[in-house]
């Protein structure tokens, strides 16, 4: 592969050097949200700032751990990782928010992604769709106790993720509409939980690397129980996420210590 940097020993997307992250990063997109999730750590300090890619670096119970912003959709999260596993990452936590789908997810709950449904383009370019977008079961099994250890109302299951957020919300009005709601309908029976951009991706990236990846997210609405006229409740501090999120990266990091 051509060297864009020119020598310059940095990763060409995000601007980190080998030793400037830590095995475990936690992904959040909004680059506004990386100081917020810092603040959970111990010294964190800024390490890289180019394009959506911010990253921090400071330590949980001991050990190195970053933050690295990963701006919206599959495309930009799946550089993040790869250029951070070319860092030395191999866990990896998404935190961010997504929009429920089934009536009984309310905005403010928590959803941890076992599986992701690839309505996406970026894993097609690393495995066909026939292989699924699965999370690391010890990283979900984590972020579980986690939001329990946080007194969290959570929901666990597969997440649809798409390319398009206005595609979602506002299908009718899309030249390919008809299948855009025909598959809406059809993952709302198959039981998924929620709506967001980037886990089918990193899940298959993961895979694809051989390393440990999860995801959390805070449902900000649901777009489900305002069609049929329910309470819909919105809810936008990521708090709660954030902190299930550092639980879980500590819980993992106690399970390593121990084998």
């Amino acid at each position: 592969m051509v060297d864009y940097t020119e020598g310059g020993g940095y990763q060409y997307h995000i601007g980190t050097r080998q030793g400037e992250v830590g095995k475990y990063v936690i992904l959040p997109g909004d680059p506004g949200r990386v100081e917020k999730i810092a603040a959970h750590l111990q010294d964190a300090k800024q390490v890289a700032f180019n394009r959506e890619f911010k990253t921090y670096t400071g330590t949980l119970e001991g050990v190195p751990v970053s933050v690295t912003s990963t701006g919206i959709g599959g495309p930009s999260a799946s550089i993040a990782m790869e250029e951070l596993y070319r860092c030395g990452a191999d866990t990896f936590v998404r935190v961010g928010t997504c929009g429920g789908m089934q009536e009984d997810i309310m905005g403010g709950d928590l959803v941890i992604a076992s599986g992701a449904i690839r309505m996406e383009g970026t894993s097609r370019e690393y495995a066909p769709i026939e292989f699924p977008a699965v999370a690391d079961f010890t990283v979900t099994q984590a972020l579980r106790e986690a939001a329990g250890a946080v007194s969290a109302r959570y929901h666990v299951g597969v997440v649809q993720c798409k390319d398009s957020f206005y595609g979602q919300h506002e299908p009718e009005v899309k030249p390919v509409g008809y299948e855009l709601t025909a598959k809406w309908e059809a993952w709302i029976r198959c039981g998924a939980l929620a709506s967001e951009m980037e886990s089918a991706a990193l899940f298959v990236v993961g895979s694809y690397l051989r390393v440990r990846v999860g995801s959390v997210f805070l449902v900000v609405a649901n777009q489900e129980r305002a069609k049929k006229g329910l309470d819909n409740p919105q809810a936008h501090d990521t708090e709660m996420a954030v902190k299930t999120a550092v639980e879980a990266v500590r819980i993992l990091i106690r399970q390593d210590k121990g084998r």
